[in-house]
């Protein structure tokens, strides 16, 4: 009953997300911004908490290795990675900090930052996005129903509409799959790799 009921919820909402041609448009302007930060010498960072965080490793990693096929690679990174500067940062200062003085350090006007939170309200992701939006670097962010905090600091909004976190997740990972695959074909046409 358990996996039936999660199938059935995770294809209604699918079904939803399918049928939500602003959100649809949305995701479709992303890529296409993505694609001019990496055309201009630019970077994507990616951050997040639990599960996020892994969304977020997961999403940079198909940008700077490959998605469908081999092509060169592209200037993506999650926050995270470096675990002594986590701990340090987190230690001396706070865990809410950690994902703003990586950008801080990392950061350059015209890059992009993408903040993956459920909730919207990870504070650390919320920190992380105000100093982007003062050095000029493009906001992204990946929420679930509401948006959150995130919704007023972020140029492009993909907000899942459900409070479900796994289901949340899943779609998180659909919408950002296609977003490296846009961004993999409209840079790399398979024809010139």
């Amino acid at each position: 009953m358990v996996l039936e009921r999660a199938l059935e919820d995770s294809i209604a909402l699918k079904k939803l997300v399918l049928n939500d041609k602003i959100l649809l448009k949305i995701v479709n302007d992303l890529a296409d911004e993505m694609v001019k930060v990496f055309n201009n010498g630019g970077k994507v960072l990616f951050c997040g908490n639990g599960g996020s965080a892994a969304d977020a490793q997961h999403l940079a990693a198909e940008l700077s290795g490959r998605f469908y096929y081999d092509r060169p690679p592209l200037a993506a990174e999650a926050l995270h990675v470096n675990t002594s500067f986590l701990t340090a940062v987190a230690n001396d200062y706070s865990f809410d900090e950690v994902y703003a003085r990586m950008v801080k350090a990392y950061g350059k006007s015209g890059d992009m930052l993408v903040g993956i939170s459920t909730s919207g309200n990870s504070p650390n992701v919320i920190k992380a996005l105000q100093v982007a939006n003062e050095m000029n670097i493009v906001t992204a962010s990946f929420t679930g129903k509401g948006g959150g905090k995130a919704k007023v600091l972020s140029n492009f909004m993909i907000e899942i509409p459900s409070n479900d976190t796994p289901r949340v997740q899943e779609l998180h990972m659909i919408l950002g799959h296609s977003i490296c695959e846009l961004v993999e074909k409209t840079i790399f046409p398979k024809e010139n790799v």
